[in-house]
Formats: structure tokens, sequence, C-alpha cells
């Protein structure tokens, strides 16, 4: 695993980590006085700060097809240790995050994932699982917005997809919400590349699918739709040039 620019930045903004995870920590024992809004606008800060200081641009499109009202699930492939980062900053409104609960142990990751109120899924506990996708159908059902990855590993994925688990999309089909399929390209590169040139990534949110298109469909009629959908996605900006009226929507540029 290259960890240059990782390093780079936590090193960097050093002052700045150290203070966001005090702030996190604060947060979370007087958690009723801070709202989710103001706990994803300091989450999108320390996202911004660490963008800038690593030298990462990520340009963002399709913000308008996000549904306006209600919960949803956006599935994404994965690429690596950015990709949470990249979608969040990209997504405008309060939106969280499903992780393995063993890697959401880490040094800052920890912290961050408190912060945001994400979920933690133990994969060596199959009632547990259940409880939790239980969980988080009940938090969408009520509003909340989840960034799910059903590819579950990214192990030099790179812009190739691997398999979507089909029981990643019980949370979406039990809350009978919309599923946003959200396309990352070039998202490996600012932690799984050894250097410290810029990088700039991309994230694509994707027509939504409605309960009304998918509800007759099994998880895995609905994994291989969602992989098909973002498949070409991918392919289609790696195969051609965009075009002028490909012009992002937000654009995030050294986030300035």
């Amino acid at each position: 695993m290259t960890v240059l620019r990782m390093c780079f930045v936590v090193v960097v903004s050093l002052p700045f980590v150290l203070y966001y995870i005090g702030k996190a920590r604060y947060i979370e024992r007087h958690g009723k006085d801070f709202s989710e809004e103001r706990r994803y606008k300091m989450a999108r800060r320390c996202i911004s700060i660490m963008m800038r200081n690593g030298r990462i641009e990520t340009e963002s499109y399709g913000q308008e097809l996000l549904p306006e009202e209600g919960g949803y699930v956006m599935y994404s492939n994965h690429q690596g240790k950015y990709d949470t980062l990249g979608i969040m900053f990209s997504h405008p409104k309060p939106c969280t995050i499903v992780i393995d609960a063993v890697r959401s142990r880490l040094p800052l990751t920890n912290s961050f994932i408190d912060l945001v109120q994400g979920s933690r899924l133990d994969r060596n506990d199959m009632r547990a699982q259940l409880k939790t996708i239980l969980k988080i159908a009940d938090e969408v059902k009520g509003g909340r917005r989840y960034i799910i990855f059903p590819e579950g590993g990214y192990d030099h994925n790179k812009n190739e997809l691997q398999d979507f688990m089909a029981g990643s999309f019980k949370c979406a089909a039990k809350a009978r919400a919309p599923i946003v399929p959200v396309a990352i390209i070039d998202s490996y590169k600012p932690f799984g590349m050894n250097s410290l040139r810029k990088v700039k990534t991309q994230v694509h949110f994707l027509e939504p699918i409605f309960y009304e298109e998918y509800g007759q469909m099994k998880t895995v009629e609905i994994a291989r739709m969602v992989k098909g959908r973002i498949e070409a996605a991918i392919d289609g900006q790696m195969n051609r040039k965009a075009r002028p009226d490909q012009v992002p929507d937000s654009a995030v540029t050294h986030c300035k």
C-alpha cells in the first residue's frame, strides 16, 4: 500500500487534524446539540482541507439528478480510501456511510465515522449484520442518505468493476427507497499512487432507480442492473472525449 500522499497530508494538516479530532469528540459527548447538517458541514470542511493540502481535485456531475426529498441509498464502485471523501464533498446534502466495523476503528477513520454518524457492519456476525441492515433501512425511511460500496473491497480495482454483492441492496429494498448509482473514476489515484503530483478524480451521480422500477426484482437482479449502469457510465467517460454539453454542474478545483 502506498501511503506517501496520506502521510504528507496528515503531517501538513496536523494542526487541523488535532483540532477536528478534538471537535469530533466534543460533538460525540454533546451529540444532541449538533444537527446532522452541522456535523456534515464540519466533515466537508475537513475533506476540503485534506484535498487542498493533498493536491487533489474532484469534478462532480449529476447533482441535479439527486432526489430532492426523502432518503435514498447511493451505490458506488469502490477504488480506494478516497472514495467516500470524494462522494461526500460532491454531495450537497448530508449523507453518511456504511463501513466495515474493523476498518472503521482505524485512527482518524473512527472519529470521522462518529462525526457523520455512519453505520458499522460486522462481517463476522450474521445476526449483527441483519440488525444493521434493518437500522439503515429505518433511517433511510426517515430521510437519511447512505453511501454503500457493494463490491466490498477495492484491492487493485482501479476503474474496473468487481462483482456487486446482492445482499448490500437489501437496505434500499426494505426501505423502498430510491437507489442512486454513483460512478467514480480515478478515485484510486490520491492514496493509491506513490506520488505527490496533482491528481484529478470524477464523481458521477446517475439517474435514480425508484422502487417502482426495482421492487419486483430479486437483489441479484438489482445488483446486476446497478453495476451495468455504473460500468456503462465509466466506459463512456473513459472511451470518448467529453462533449461541450458535458460540463460538470459542480466541479471542485483545488478546493477553492
